[in-house]
């Protein structure tokens, strides 16, 4: 095996770290933008006006330099209070369309909710150590966000 030409000590270690957690919550995919007619072509069942819920999984993803004197990107417990704060405590058996206001005129699909959930955690994480955001709508629907 080679050797590296620079000590272990002075390399820096980058390091991605995921949480999971899983949430419930309905909705109702319906944009205020569209008529009735339009709604319904484009959104189909799911646009059911009593709604329709998912078992959400979601999969907070960080990024950053391992620290050396921690061994840790970033403290677990600190990431798990901030999905606490972010994802569970505002969406958790939570009608998204009612109860959360910022779906009142964005329509609550997964790619929304995955944008709500980055613009929320970047707000309180350190900066520049969200890397990304997945969410399982189903076993078969993923959305990834990675901010841009």
């Amino acid at each position: 095996m080679a050797e590296s030409s620079t000590s272990n000590n002075a390399v820096e270690r980058i390091g991605y770290i995921t949480r999971v957690q899983s949430f419930s919550a309905c909705h109702r995919l319906h944009s205020i933008h569209l008529s009735d007619e339009e709604n319904k072509k484009v959104f189909g069942k799911c646009n059911n006006p009593n709604g329709h819920g998912h078992n959400y999984k979601v999969e907070v993803t960080v990024r950053g330099k391992i620290d050396r004197l921690t061994g840790m990107v970033m403290n677990l417990t600190d990431l798990k209070k901030y999905i606490e704060k972010v994802i569970m405590a505002p969406l958790d058996h939570k009608n998204l369309d009612k109860d959360v206001p910022y779906f009142a005129s964005i329509a609550s699909t997964t790619e929304n909710v995955a944008v709500y959930i980055w613009d929320n955690m970047v707000k309180i994480l350190p900066p520049d150590l969200l890397y990304e955001i997945k969410i399982y709508e189903t076993d078969n629907n993923i959305v990834v966000y990675r901010g841009e």
